[in-house]
């Protein structure tokens, strides 16, 4: 099957005259790449900048829950709390000191206990980290990243 257009007998293409042509061509050519890549170009590199700072925003986070999760497993082994906190701080620190790209600061860890579950809570300051050098250009998530993982402690 296929389509066929029937023009009646009145169309009439559109013709420049002779003289408009040439420049018209040239006109068509030379800077086209150039006016879409000025209209382009900044949308593009700012989407770019956005993929970089968020993509490491969340990178860093759940890599902030992992060693959370590692502290917590690491403080059930402490004998009282003061050793739990302690296991728990090494353990963060380690796995800080482990990630290449986290160039930031263990700002805060906690340990709370409730009964037979113990809870560790790590908040990282990541404003060192590289993922923040496009803040002034574009809108960036939050510097400190808070995390908290619980873990029981005992038997059944």
């Amino acid at each position: 099957m296929g389509f066929a257009l029937k023009l009646s007998r009145r169309f009439r293409a559109f013709r420049l005259p002779e003289f408009y042509a040439p420049r018209v061509r040239r006109l068509d050519r030379a800077g086209n790449a150039a006016v879409e890549f000025a209209i382009v170009g900044p949308v593009l590199l700012l989407m770019l900048m956005g993929i970089f700072t968020y993509g490491g925003y969340f990178l860093t986070a759940h890599t902030v829950q992992q060693l959370t999760n590692d502290a917590a497993r690491a403080s059930i082994a402490g004998l009282d709390d003061e050793e739990r906190l302690s296991l728990a701080r090494d353990a963060v620190q380690a796995g800080i000191a482990n990630q290449d790209f986290m160039r930031g600061e263990l700002s805060q860890i906690t340990l709370t206990r409730n009964g037979q579950t113990v809870s560790v809570a790590v908040t990282y300051d990541a404003s060192d980290d590289v993922y923040w050098a496009f803040q002034s250009l574009i809108p960036a998530p939050p510097h400190s990243i808070s995390r908290r993982a619980s873990i029981r402690v005992g038997g059944f």
